[in-house]
């Protein structure tokens, strides 16, 4: 065996090894982040994770955000940005035209929309039982990125139970990151990615508003593209830490391209029409990633806001709500760059969060090595601190 065999064989072996890093060692804006640097420091946010880990293809998984602990009776505003429509988020028409988010948001693989979607409708009628009887029916909210390069995606592995009992199970408070729940299989910028999740929080004199980000983050297989803190740290890595592929393998489409799913929470009273403006700034923190939303991308954005809420009464009429929005223009803007600076956190999340994975055919991805990146942040100048 050469040198450089045992080196490689060696290098492989401490990724594998090394646990994922409990918080970003850097601080994306100016605006402060919320005690848990997550979408659930919006009061009232659930979140659970289903990771699927079995022999050497299912590397899938599930991951729930429960907007509210009942969100049928208590609409939520909320709103839908299709940035680019190569992939899938169900209910999304209902919400373009009532304005408003009813059910919990699932995500996971693509093959596996079918089923989520059906465990959510189980998880539903338990809670309301006159669901499709008296009371109308749920159109859930599912969205999916495709995980096939490292997971049997044909094996369709999440359950309709599964879902049920993710859902009974999402809680307030922290949840684990990268490598988990629909984030089990994915990559980005051809390093191990998935689920990442950030929060930032408003002055006192604008309000003291917090918005959360959730990602589940499948962005495409170039090392070359990706920057931190406007960093090309991924140039420098672009030869290092390359896929590994036991058997030739033609990316193509989706495969190739990626996803990215970002779920925006925020409790400033915000209507549709404001948090679809909301969404749109979730693009300009990706932008700073180095993510271009390509052709084979399914870059899909839902922002809601807790605050806002469409009530039901008895006679299942769903009542406005009586609290007066957002006015303020500078408020407004900065809400967008809370967003847009939790976004490109949540991403850089993502990624160092993530370990290297072996999957499916053999196929290794590695996890975004943290000491070269670390020397390339201080290099340029950087502040490392966590800030969680």
């Amino acid at each position: 065996m050469s040198l450089r065999t045992i080196a490689c064989t060696a290098t492989l072996a401490a990724l594998l090894a090394a646990p994922a890093a409990a918080a970003l060692p850097f601080h994306v804006g100016s605006l402060p982040a919320g005690p848990l640097d997550a979408i659930t420091d919006v009061a009232g946010v659930r979140v659970a994770n289903l990771t699927l880990e079995r022999g050497s293809s299912i590397r899938t998984g599930a991951t729930a955000i429960l907007p509210d602990r009942d969100p049928w009776d208590r609409k939520l505003a909320a709103a839908f940005l299709r940035f680019n429509g190569n992939g899938e988020m169900t209910g999304t028409h209902w919400i373009d035209e009532s304005g408003y988010l009813e059910e919990p948001i699932v995500l996971t693989d693509t093959l596996d929309i079918g089923l989520a979607d059906d465990g959510v409708v189980s998880w539903m009628i338990a809670k309301h039982p006159q669901l499709g009887i008296t009371d109308d029916v749920p159109l859930p909210v599912v969205a999916e990125c495709d995980d096939q390069l490292l997971n049997d995606i044909q094996a369709r592995a999440v359950t309709p139970n599964d879902v049920v009992a993710l859902l009974n199970r999402a809680h307030s408070g922290q949840f684990k990151r990268g490598s988990v729940g629909a984030g089990t299989g994915m990559k980005a910028f051809g390093f191990k990615a998935g689920i990442g999740s950030a929060s930032r929080v408003l002055p006192a004199a604008m309000g003291g508003y917090r918005v959360g980000v959730l990602v589940n983050d499948n962005t495409g297989m170039s090392h070359a593209h990706l920057k931190m803190m406007g960093v090309p740290v991924g140039r420098a890595l672009q030869h290092l830490y390359l896929p590994k592929f036991p058997q030739p393998l033609a990316l193509h489409g989706r495969m190739s391209s990626g996803s990215i799913i970002i779920v925006i929470a925020t409790d400033a009273p915000l209507d549709n029409r404001q948090l679809r403006a909301l969404a749109l700034r979730a693009g300009i923190g990706m932008a700073r990633t180095g993510l271009i939303s390509s052709v084979g991308s399914g870059d899909l954005f839902i922002a809601f806001s807790t605050r806002y809420v469409y009530r039901r009464t008895g006679d299942f009429r769903v009542h406005a709500p009586r609290i007066a929005t957002v006015e303020s223009d500078r408020v407004l803007d900065t809400l967008y760059r809370a967003t847009s600076d939790a976004v490109e956190a949540s991403i850089d999340d993502a990624l160092w969060s993530s370990s290297t994975m072996i999957g499916r055919r053999g196929i290794t991805v590695y996890g975004l090595p943290h000491a070269p990146v670390l020397r390339l942040l201080r290099a340029a100048g950087v502040p490392l601190a966590a800030h969680r």
